[in-house]
């Protein structure tokens, strides 16, 4: 397993979500603020690993600071961390439970909502990566896990608490929260690269995939991706997903292909959930942000995220500003 700790959900210098309730501009205001300000960048990775949706990871760790807030002597939290940690897990818990039954009436295939950053950074240094805890193949596999299996999964393997505490999270004993756990890892195992590329060869892979798709070069596409590779298009019901699922080489090649057969208005190489990835806007106006999945040299996953709804953070230009926090 890969080191799943540390890192920041969202691109930035902090990594942090919308502001909670006004607290950017009461920093300071009192000792409990300033601890929830230093822990909210983990507390909206818990809830979006959960999720896969920022906008409802936001409201939870927006809900976890107004409980805060009504707790009449907050003094008496022995770790503060540990209890938002904790809160933020159950409310994003219950969430996930209500999600999915709106997902399973959903229209076509349910795509994590992406988080972009801009690729143009001089300097990588310069900016915070995202590691594998956010990245598209890891929540593409969870979504296929029970809440219970998620949840235990996200906060022990990737969160590195113990049993105990996420045991009071899923209402289930430390004993049963090992197993949930080593099944959902046994998941994730089977559902990610086995051999990742470095972000230099995931950036040149993308790059020669773009170009073979505007020289319309179908064999050069075909070499590029894997004999089992898997195209997915969310749409949600809102803009069109002429072809929502698609495997096999040549045969999303040509679906690749006829998607790019008219030139798109603009196209710029970002960061999708941590990897070299794509986001155009087409000849219709549509906007798409397309996640990249590489393992072994070769493109395994195509995700085509183009539900507006999900978009809303990315503008109508090649060029990504950070994500917003």
């Amino acid at each position: 397993m890969p080191d799943w700790h540390d890192g920041d959900v969202a691109g930035g210098s902090s990594g942090e979500p919308r502001d909670a309730g006004g607290l950017d501009g009461a920093c300071g205001a009192d000792p409990f603020t300033q601890v929830f300000e230093a822990h909210r960048g983990r507390l909206l990775r818990v809830a979006y690993a959960t999720l896969g949706s920022l906008s409802e990871a936001e409201d939870c760790v927006q809900e976890a600071w107004l409980r805060l807030r009504r707790v009449e002597n907050p003094a008496a939290i022995a770790d503060l961390g540990a209890w938002l940690t904790t809160t933020v897990s159950r409310l994003a818990l219950d969430a996930l439970g209500s999600a999915r039954a709106r997902r399973e009436r959903y229209v076509g295939p349910w795509l994590p909502e992406p988080l972009v950053e801009d690729a143009s950074a001089a300097d990588p240094a310069d900016r915070v990566t995202l590691d594998e805890s956010v990245s598209m193949a890891l929540l593409v596999v969870l979504e296929r896990l029970s809440p219970a299996e998620r949840t235990s999964f996200v906060l022990h393997e990737v969160f590195g608490l113990p049993f105990e505490e996420v045991g009071s999270v899923v209402g289930r004993s430390p004993a049963a929260v090992r197993q949930l756990a080593a099944r959902a890892r046994e998941h994730v195992r089977r559902g990610r690269p086995r051999f990742p590329p470095t972000a230099a060869e995931q950036r040149e892979l993308v790059a020669a995939f773009a170009a073979a798709c505007q020289q319309g070069d179908l064999e050069r596409l075909v070499s590029l991706l894997d004999p089992g590779v898997v195209w997915r298009a969310d749409g949600g019901g809102k803009v069109s997903a002429a072809h929502p699922v698609e495997r096999g080489a040549r045969q999303v090649a040509r679906v690749v292909l006829a998607f790019a057969r008219r030139p798109p208005r603009s196209v710029g190489l970002v960061t999708v959930n941590g990897a070299p990835g794509l986001v155009l806007r087409d000849a219709d106006g549509v906007l798409t942000v397309l996640a990249v999945t590489v393992d072994a040299g070769r493109i395994v996953a195509l995700d085509a995220i183009r539900n507006p709804d999900k978009l809303t953070a990315v503008p109508d230009r090649g060029g990504i500003p950070p994500h917003p926090h």
